[in-house]
């Protein structure tokens, strides 16, 4: 059972779009609410943001505040979940990339895990930096000058990263240490003078989920018609003559 007590008084920012992940999210933030931390997503826009379970739409979460109203004197630690949409909406946003080096120039904690590190990249934040991530991701982070582990959870000063949602268990475990300790305090989980090879293969576990999936849900099929009949009937609109 989580210790309520480890991050009592610690205020976490979640930073996250639409097309996040939902167990990246969901899970580590769960765990750091019952470590006794105070959480407040932070997105691009107000209002709700979509979660995904890969491909499929999932439900979605409130937003506490957006990019431009978020201080990154306000919070202890930084939390940057994955998705294949998520971390590419946000890595597209000056204020984001300026929020994200502001938490790094400060030594404050940050974690991301899957493709979040993608943020991190277009910050220009993994020179000479230790991580991981999902794996199709390697080559973008050693591109960015980051020695790449193909490690469930590495740890270099105050960044902390894992590789997807087959490591959510070690780490969660790791994030609630991780920012208990103030992330600095930590030494790397491993050290390498190069970069692990590429894959051979993608992840077996995720090629046989998307493979067996069912079909789309009906309310997925009606969403996507709308979307297009509205999209269609935009256009029509457009097209029209002036009015004389």
């Amino acid at each position: 059972m989580t210790d309520t007590r480890r991050l009592k008084g610690r205020r976490i920012a979640v930073l996250a779009a639409d097309g996040f992940e939902k167990l990246e999210l969901t899970i580590p933030l769960k765990a750091l609410k019952l470590a006794g931390a105070r959480v407040d997503v932070i997105s691009l826009r107000r209002g709700r943001i979509r979660g995904m379970n890969l491909h499929e739409p999932a439900r979605r979460i409130h937003v506490d505040r957006t990019v431009q109203e978020a201080r990154p004197a306000d919070y202890d630690a930084l939390f940057i979940p994955g998705g294949f949409i998520n971390p590419d909406l946000l890595r597209q946003s000056e204020d984001v990339r300026d929020l994200v080096r502001m938490f790094d120039a400060t030594n404050k904690p940050i974690a991301t895990l899957c493709h979040g590190p993608w943020v991190l990249a277009s910050a220009g934040m993994l020179r000479h930096r230790t991580l991981t991530s999902w794996p199709g991701i390697r080559d973008d982070l050693v591109n960015a000058g980051a020695i790449w582990l193909d490690e469930p959870v590495v740890t270099d000063g105050n960044l902390l990263t894992s590789r997807g949602p087959q490591d959510l268990a070690p780490f969660v475990r790791a994030l609630v240490d991780f920012i208990a300790a103030g992330g600095a305090a930590r030494a790397p989980l491993a050290t390498a003078a190069a970069s692990a090879p590429q894959r051979d293969l993608p992840p077996r576990a995720v090629v046989s989920t998307l493979r067996w999936l069912p079909r789309p849900s009906l309310r997925v099929v009606l969403g996507v018609l709308a979307a297009a009949l509205g999209a269609g009937a935009a256009a029509r609109y457009l097209a029209r003559p002036a009015a004389p």
